[in-house]
């Protein structure tokens, strides 16, 4: 995580989900007891009852671990609002800087889809920014399908079964 946050997430005008929870919970990671309560409340997320914040749907975080190194993460949303209709889709991933451009975020994507189709998500949508090459190519290789772009994002529909 402090390689994320190294390169500026979880600043106040960082809006994602790994932002949150770095302001969230990042001072309290280094205690086992700190740590333990963040664990707890991303699993409690998969409830439709949990608070959360505003505008937050229910969703299933997901780690890409090899061997004991933590790679990156991935959320899959349960469902969309209007908001994550535009910008967030479904399912989102972060692959931390030193472990990227080696096909870990395509096998994480790869790996959220039967999830999602579980959840009774027939079709994911995934986002990406126009200039995150990268991050298209990982959407394509997985069997999205461009649809538009929508206040800055390009956004895909890829298939979970």
């Amino acid at each position: 995580m402090a390689e994320f946050r190294a390169e500026g997430r979880g600043s106040s005008g960082d809006d994602s989900m790994i932002g949150a929870e770095l302001r969230e919970f990042g001072h309290r990671w280094a205690v086992l007891e700190g740590f333990a309560a963040y664990v707890d409340w991303l699993r409690s997320q998969i409830l439709e009852d949990s608070p959360r914040p505003d505008g937050y749907v229910p969703s299933t975080t997901l780690w890409w671990i090899q061997d004991d190194d933590y790679l990156g993460r991935l959320a899959i949303r349960h469902r969309l609002t209007p908001h994550l209709r535009e910008f967030g889709g479904h399912i989102g991933y972060d692959v931390r800087p030193s472990a990227r451009r080696r096909g870990h975020a395509t096998a994480m994507l790869h790996a959220a889809l039967p999830v999602a189709c579980g959840l009774g998500i027939e079709s994911a949508l995934v986002t990406c920014d126009p200039d995150n090459v990268a991050s298209r190519r990982v959407i394509e290789a997985n069997g999205g399908i461009f649809e538009d772009q929508r206040g800055g994002k390009l956004r895909f529909w890829v298939p979970t079964a």
